[in-house]
C-alpha cells in the first residue's frame, strides 16, 4: 500500500497502532502473514512453496498440500475466525439463507436444515450438537478484518474476486457429498482436524458446481488430515469431500476462493463485442449484409466459411492495433472488489495534507485499487443497448470503490445503505479529453500538476482535486 502524506499519513499510522495494541492487550497473536504487499502475502501464505514452483507446478494442475505444525501459524489461523465468534455474530444479525447454511450430508446428497428469518444461536447449537450439522458461514471477510486484510490483498495480487466460507462441522459428521468447484480454492484450517478425500477430475478447469457420485469417482488421488495451520490448495474441477474424524470435537476451516468465471474463454466473451464494434465502423465488409433468411435457417454450414473469414479479419485488427479492451469484466471487479483496509477505522478514510495546487507534485494513492476504463457517453448507452460498458469512447471513468459489507453477496451496482439511499459505486467520471492525464497519473511515477496533458490550468487544478477529495492522490 503507497504511504501517505501529510496529516493524512500520521493518522493512518496512529491508527494501525492502536489496532495493534488492542489486538496484544486482547491477548491475540501477532500476524505472522506479510502485508507489506500483495506479492509479499501471497508468498507468506504458501510458504515455504516459491511463487515460481507454485504456478509451474500446482496453479491449475494439481493439489499442493501444506502440513506446517508451526504453533505460531496455527494461532494466527485461529485468529481469523473460531467457533466462540458465532455467539456475538448471531446478536448483530445473522439470516438464514443470506448469511449461515445448515446442512450435512446423508447417503452421499445434502440435507439442508436452514430455519426461517434470523439466526438464533441456541437453536443453531441445537442443530450443531444434536443433528450433527455443517454450519457455513458465508463471507466472513464483512465481519473479520484479518480475512479483510487477507482477500483484499490477494484481489490484487490475482485481479479478480475473492471470496470465503468459513465451515465448522462437528465430530463424526460431513456437511456435503463429494462435488467439485468452478473457483480455486485455498483452504485454511483454523480449528480441530479435518479428514480429506480429493480425486481426478471429472470435468478439468470446471465452469460450474456439480455434485458426483460416490460410484462414479473412483478411489482418492489424495487422502490426509488437515491440522491448525495447514494449507490445502486445489484447482477448478477437483472432486473432493470432508468429513471431521471421531475423537475431534469439531473442525473449523476457511475456504478462500478465486477466478470464477476468469478464463480466456470468459475474457474472449467479454471483449470480442468490442472488437467486432470497433472493426464494423471501419471495415465495409463487417456491414455487409447477411444472407436472406439466414435467421430462418436450421444449418448454416454455408456460411461458416464466411465466418471464419470474418474471424480472420478480426484478429489481423487485432494484431495492428494491440487493442483488446475488456469490458464487463473489469467493471465487475472494480465495483464489487473489497476497499483497503487500513485499520480500525478505515471506513471513514478522509482527505489529508495540502489541497493540490497548479504547482503541486502530486502521486496516486491505491494504485491497486485504481483503473482507469473508457466507456460510452452516457446518453449513448441506450442506443447501444447490452453491449459492453467499457469497449468504446466517450468518457473516462476512474473507479476505487468496494463495500465490505456487501462484499461477494450480490452484483448489484448500487447498494442500500443503513439510512435506505442508494449509494453509487461508480467512481469518479470525466470527459475523453482527461483520459491521458489520468493515464499520466496512474503510471505510478510522481508528476506536476502543471504538466499533466490538459488544455488549461484550471482543468489540471479541478482534476487533481477531484481525485485528492476522494483519497486517490497524495501531494508530496
Amino acid at each position: 500500500m503507497p504511504k501517505k502524506g501529510g496529516k493524512h499519513a500520521e493518522v493512518g499510522k496512529e491508527m494501525q497502532a492502536q489496532c495493534k495494541r488492542a489486538k496484544v492487550e486482547a491477548g491475540c497473536p501477532p500476524s505472522i502473514m506479510s502485508f507489506e504487499n500483495p506479492d509479499s502475502l501471497f508468498r507468506s501464505l504458501i510458504s515455504p512453496i516459491k511463487q515460481e514452483v507454485f504456478f509451474r507446478e500446482y496453479w491449475e494442475q494439481k493439489p499442493l498440500l501444506v502440513q506446517r505444525n508451526d504453533p505460531l501459524l496455527a494461532a494466527y489461523y485461529q485468529s481469523l475466525f473460531q467457533v466462540s465468534d458465532l455467539k456475538e455474530l448471531c446478536r448483530q444479525g445473522l439470516y438464514y439463507g443470506r448469511d449461515i447454511n445448515v446442512c450435512r450430508c446423508v447417503n452421499g446428497k445434502k440435507e439442508v436444515l436452514n430455519n426461517d428469518g434470523k439466526v438464533n444461536y441456541v437453536q443453531l447449537k441445537k442443530d450443531f450438537d444434536q443433528k450433527k450439522a455443517t454450519i457455513q458461514f458465508h463471507q466472513p471477510q464483512r465481519f473479520k478484518e484479518e480475512l479483510w486484510k487477507i482477500q483484499e490483498k490477494l484481489e490484487c495480487y490475482f485481479g479478480s474476486l475473492v471470496g470465503s466460507n468459513i465451515y465448522i462441522t462437528p465430530q463424526g459428521s460431513q456437511g456435503l457429498p463429494p462435488h467439485y468447484d468452478d473457483v480455486e480454492v485455498f483452504i485454511l484450517q483454523l480449528e480441530g482436524e479435518k479428514h480429506w478425500r480429493l480425486y481426478k477430475p471429472t470435468v478439468h478447469l470446471a465452469r460450474e458446481y456439480n455434485v458426483e457420485s460416490e460410484d462414479r469417482i473412483g478411489n482418492p488421488t489424495h487422502e490426509f488430515i488437515l491440522k491448525p495451520g495447514d494449507l490445502l490448495y486445489f484447482p477448478r474441477g477437483t472432486i473432493h469431500q470432508a468429513d471431521t474424524p471421531l475423537g475431534i470435537s469439531y473442525s473449523t476451516h476457511v475456504t478462500i476462493s478465486t477466478y470464477q468465471n476468469n478464463s480466456w474463454g470468459d475474457f474472449l466473451l467479454d471483449a470480442i463485442p468490442g472488437l467486432v464494434f470497433d472493426t464494423a465502423k471501419e471495415d465495409v465488409v463487417l456491414r455487409t449484409s447477411i444472407p436472406r433468411r439466414l435467421l430462418m435457417q436450421v444449418d448454416v454450414a454455408d456460411s461458416k466459411k464466411k465466418l471464419s473469414s470474418l474471424l480472420r479479419r478480426l484478429a489481423d485488427r487485432l494484431e495492428n492495433t494491440g487493442e483488446l479492451r475488456s469490458s464487463d469484466m473489469k467493471k465487475d471487479f472494480i465495483m464489487n472488489r473489497l476497499p483497503p483496509c487500513l485499520g480500525c477505522d478505515s471506513d471513514s478514510l478522509t482527505p489529508g495534507g495540502k489541497l493540490p495546487k497548479i504547482d503541486s507534485k502530486i502521486r496516486l494513492q491505491f494504485r491497486d485499487h485504481t483503473v482507469v476504463a473508457v466507456e460510452p457517453e452516457q446518453e449513448n448507452s441506450v442506443s447501444i443497448m447490452k453491449l459492453p460498458l467499457y469497449a468504446w469512447g466517450g468518457s473516462a471513468r476512474w473507479g476505487m470503490r468496494g463495500l465490505r459489507e456487501t462484499h461477494m453477496m450480490g452484483k448489484e451496482d448500487d447498494t442500500m445503505s443503513e439510512e435506505g439511499t442508494l449509494q453509487q459505486t461508480h467512481g469518479l467520471r470525466f470527459p475523453l479529453s482527461y483520459l491521458d492525464a489520468l493515464k499520466q497519473i496512474w503510471s505510478g511515477s510522481t508528476v506536476n500538476v502543471k504538466e499533466l496533458n490538459l488544455s488549461s490550468d484550471e482543468e489540471k487544478e479541478n482534476l487533481a482535486l477531484s481525485l485528492w477529495t476522494e483519497c486517490l492522490i497524495e501531494v508530496i
